[in-house]
């Protein structure tokens, strides 16, 4: 029970997993949540990923999320009659909203959004195929986008187009999103990921659908466009956690602003007590080669010490030939990464006041533990929100969130250095329950005589964020 990598692994499912026990044993092999991707795949395909993940999981006692990530408003060319095309640079290309689909040629080709002659103007650029084809806007009709390209390249259908600096309108949620969210709560969902949101809007519209198809999942921001950077702070505080999806915000924004983004994402989201994970292209050499590149070890290992939740794999396992090496190579990669010293280094609110009685025990668990050389920490906990504010703070010391609620289990898998423990009281007199949490984790591995271990709990037994006990313990 006892694990040594405190940063979670997520990991999307796809043709590669479908094979024969690979999705199983990515599991044993440290997968922590699973992501479904509705940009691919019907909900039957999804479905049956997510039945095997929960058959396996439930077999091995073994707590595992399940994040569904919304299409969002994906604006895609149309295709060509051709199947594919060479533009070069200095032709001139139209986009055509009244164009059928399939009929795109060297000149031309149609566009998923319609109301793209209203969002552009002379001057802007567009980029197409993330940014690897870059267009520049001559001139605009109510039907065309007449651009000349200034960097071209093969060029085949279906391919994303993105404005330089953000500014394309469309709205966050489509129809097939809305369908997809009553999905997600169908199959009990622990995290839903919305695309391309702009605002706390977008966020709190999908709340509203969650809630109204009965669901209780978790939000999971995905910040990939520029006017997300400039909401985030307001972004931040409707949603439960944050994606640095790097893909369309490194098309939004210049490329080489990406690593400063990322430190910031990551720092706002830890100190407003939010999860995050960063995602796309981590190991993505690995779709195709058994090994990583030297860069993508530097960029995982950096996202680890930028305090990350999670790492985020995407055709790596969804599509890629070596779903279950990769796995193990990111596991190792997180694992070295995080007995650095500045992985354990942490100023989280230090200074600041508390206003909960659960964060303030919780901030208390952990500074007594970084100083007191514990073992571990156990927080006996409902909702799982006392063992997230421990999380906060870098810490090698391992925080074992011990629920009755399976669904606490398997949504505190996103959290930094958190461990679920499926426990169930057999006492309510308060040395006797004290004894139950030291003989289980005993068992487990967890601590030995000697050691010294935090117990955090709430004297109201089932009330959620009703954590106002700490209690420290010399284990014997």
């Amino acid at each position: 029970m006892v694990l040594l990598r405190r940063t979670k692994i997520v990991a999307t499912l796809g043709p590669a997993t479908d094979k024969a026990g690979v999705t199983e044993q990515m599991i044993d092999a440290g997968v922590n949540t699973f992501r479904c991707n509705m940009s691919h795949g019907t909900h039957e395909d999804h479905r049956k990923r997510v039945e095997r993940v929960r058959k396996y999981t439930k077999e091995k006692s073994k707590a595992v999320g399940i994040l569904i990530d919304l299409q969002g408003p994906e604006i895609r060319i149309g295709e060509f009659s051709a199947g594919r095309i060479a533009l070069h640079d200095g032709d001139q290309f139209i986009l055509d909203i009244t164009l059928d689909d399939k009929q795109g040629t060297n000149e031309r080709v149609g566009v998923t959004y319609k109301d793209l002659p209203k969002d552009v103007k002379a001057g802007d650029h567009l980029l197409l195929d993330d940014g690897l084809i870059e267009l520049e806007v001559k001139n605009v009709t109510d039907t065309e986008v007449v651009c000349i390209v200034i960097v071209g390249g093969p060029l085949s259908g279906k391919k994303g187009l993105n404005r330089k600096g953000g500014g394309l309108t469309a709205e966050a949620l489509t129809e097939n999103d809305r369908h997809d969210v009553a999905f997600a709560v169908e199959l009990n969902a622990d995290y839903i990921a919305p695309s391309f949101v702009k605002t706390a809007a977008d966020i709190e519209n999908v709340r509203g659908l969650i809630k109204d198809s009965g669901g209780d999942s978790f939000i999971i921001a995905k910040i990939e466009t520029a006017m997300a950077i400039v909401n985030l702070d307001e972004i931040i505080k409707v949603t439960d956690g944050l994606m640095v999806a790097r893909g369309d915000l490194g098309v939004e924004r210049d490329d080489a602003d990406l690593p400063g983004l990322q430190k910031s994402i990551i720092q706002k989201a830890r100190k407003a007590d939010k999860v995050v994970i960063v995602a796309t292209q981590m190991m993505d050499s690995m779709i195709k080669s058994p090994v990583p590149t030297r860069a993508e070890v530097f960029d995982v290992a950096n996202a680890v010490l930028d305090g990350t939740d999670a790492v985020m794999l995407s055709a790596e396992t969804a599509a890629g030939d070596f779903p279950l090496k990769v796995i193990q190579t990111i596991d190792r990669i997180c694992r070295r990464a995080e007995r650095e010293h500045i992985a354990l280094l942490s100023q989280h609110r230090i200074g600041e006041k508390f206003e909960r009685f659960d964060e303030s025990i919780a901030m208390g668990a952990m500074y007594i533990a970084n100083h007191l050389g514990a073992a571990c920490i156990a927080t006996l906990t409902e909702s799982g929100s006392t063992a997230l504010y421990m999380s906060r703070i870098s810490s090698g010391v391992p925080i074992y969130a011990m629920s009755t609620h399976s669904k606490t289990h398997t949504r505190i898998s996103l959290y930094r250095g958190v461990y679920p423990v499926v426990h169930t009281p057999k006492s309510s007199e308060h040395v006797a329950f004290n004894i139950e949490v030291v003989d289980e984790l005993k068992a487990a591995g967890a601590v030995k005589t000697g050691d010294k271990l935090i117990i955090t709990k709430g004297d109201l037994r089932g009330e959620a964020g009703g954590t106002n006990v700490l209690k420290l313990i010399l284990v014997h």
